[in-house]
């Protein structure tokens, strides 16, 4: 398992466009993938499960991938949330 922090930049947050961007990244890896804000846990490849976690621009969030393409998947995840995740 690798798990890595990273703050959201995207002026408003994780709404339905960058939030479908950030689970299309997560499905092309095998690995389970999820992020933690809080107390709350979210699965990165779900995009209901992204969107209730009600991120904003600000926001620490701790993915954690685990499987057989977890580093892939990691890199991956960081490259597309630090280039606003088509925003």
């Amino acid at each position: 398992m690798v798990s890595q922090k990273v703050v959201i930049t995207n002026p408003t947050g994780l709404h339905l466009r960058p939030a479908g961007n950030l689970c299309k990244v997560a499905m092309n890896y095998k690995s389970h993938i999820t992020f933690s804000y809080g107390e709350n846990t979210a699965n990165a490849k779900s995009v209901l499960s992204v969107l209730g976690a009600c991120i904003k621009c600000g926001d620490e969030l701790e993915f954690k991938c685990e499987g057989p393409d977890e580093q892939e998947a990691m890199n991956a995840l960081v490259e597309a949330i630090e280039n606003g995740l088509g925003e």
